[in-house]
């Protein structure tokens, strides 16, 4: 396993610990079940999985040995190098600078680089439009890559697809900065399509049976197909790819669909010819994260708190599964919870920042589920389980607590 160099304040005091006592003793994941915690008047439940996945650490990695053996050259990312606020702050704090917006806006002119200069490729990756454009500056796209590699798995598997005659059908969000690096990648070798969802995917599959016309498929999905797309023949044989930080159960239902349909089309003796089986592209920590999730949610409790980045995706998706059994409160960082009774937390929904009052319940023992994103340092959701204990009097010692779990 590859060891990375984190800067001590993203690092853990507690969730680290609390990390190492359960991988030590279930190295191979098979109990998923939540970490109980009991302060006394608080006990938190706290996620089997979350917080910096492989690909989010060596992007930190790669990024601050970037910035530290390069102290007289200017610096760039192509835009936000993982969706953590505080992270991305940090880096800006160190001088560096952001040539685009997570929407690919241009926020520096392509005119201000120099050969000199050092642009990071984020985690999420880059088009082929982009790494030619910096080739023609002078700047090596590859020298100071941090591409998460499952993403470059989901390129290759594209490839693979355009190899076999498939049209590659991305489960993402268009406007997303992975899905956009995606699919440049994918078009290349192969007719694209990208879908948001299954309602979107249920239209495809509409026009596959040819229960709607052409210009239904064009009108619909305008802006998220290839080039000289073609319905009547770029419909035949597909395969499914993702945005690593999609929910994984709706990739699969997904390709789930579409495999039935082209069965329900052609037949099950010629599903070989019309539908190539990707499930091998979902990433495993958004697996994990998800799966963790999803068992933590089997626990009874007052609230849950989801820490992350409010433009994260994958965090993004943890709070969806979160809203549909328990009362959610989505915070970026631990200054979000203002005191004892209020807190200021994103709606997922309307995208803005609610306050709520009276969150905490009057009762003598509240019960709190905790997790965090991808993106999420840990250090952070610590700061959030220190701050929420020290609306409570007398709880127990924190390293006794922790001490307990290794028992």
């Amino acid at each position: 396993m590859k060891k990375f160099d984190i800067p001590t304040y993203y690092q853990s005091s507690i969730i680290s610990k609390i990390k190492e006592i359960r991988y030590l003793k279930d190295p191979r994941k098979i109990d998923n079940s939540p970490t109980r915690l009991d302060f006394g008047p608080v006990i938190f439940y706290v996620a089997r999985h979350f917080g910096f996945c492989y690909g989010v650490k060596n992007a930190i990695d790669i990024a601050y040995k970037t910035i530290n053996e390069n102290p007289k050259k200017r610096i760039y990312l192509l835009s936000e190098m993982i969706h953590n606020p505080n992270v991305n702050a940090d880096l800006q704090g160190m001088n560096v600078k952001f040539i685009m917006d997570t929407s690919g806006n241009q926020i520096i002119p392509w005119e201000q680089l120099t050969k000199e200069d050092i642009v990071i490729i984020p985690a999420f990756g880059t088009t082929l439009e982009i790494e030619n454009k910096l080739n023609e500056i002078g700047i090596d796209p590859y020298k100071y890559d941090t591409t998460c590699p499952f993403v470059e798995k989901v390129w290759n598997r594209s490839s693979q697809l355009g190899d076999e005659e498939s049209t590659v059908i991305i489960h993402g969000k268009n406007t997303h900065e992975e899905t956009r690096a995606t699919f440049s990648h994918s078009i290349k070798n192969a007719p694209s399509l990208i879908v948001r969802d299954l309602k979107e995917t249920e239209f495809l599959v509409s026009v596959i049976l040819k229960e709607k016309k052409e210009e239904d498929f064009y009108e619909y999905f305008k802006g998220k197909y290839s080039k000289s797309f073609d319905v009547s023949k770029d419909l035949q044989k597909i395969g499914v790819v993702n945005q690593t930080t999609m929910l994984a159960s709706e990739t699969s239902a997904i390709a789930t669909l579409l495999k039935g349909t082209m069965i329900k089309k052609y037949g099950q003796e010629e599903i070989e010819k019309h539908f190539v089986d990707t499930r091998d592209t979902l990433c495993y920590a958004t697996n994990d994260n998800q799966n963790a999730t999803y068992t933590l949610l089997k626990q009874k409790a007052d609230f849950a708190i989801v820490v992350g980045g409010y433009n994260s995706s994958n965090t993004g998706h943890i709070v969806e599964l979160c809203n549909e059994k328990i009362k959610t409160y989505f915070i970026s960082d631990s200054n979000k919870i203002i005191d004892k009774k209020n807190i200021s937390h994103f709606d997922l929904k309307n995208k803005n920042e609610v306050l709520t009052e009276n969150y905490l319940p009057e009762k003598e023992k509240i019960e709190i589920l905790l997790t965090s994103g991808a993106s999420c340092p840990d250090a952070e959701v610590d700061r959030v389980m220190l701050k929420l204990l020290a609306m409570f009097d007398n709880t127990n010692n924190i390293d006794g607590v922790v001490k307990q779990i290794a028992n």
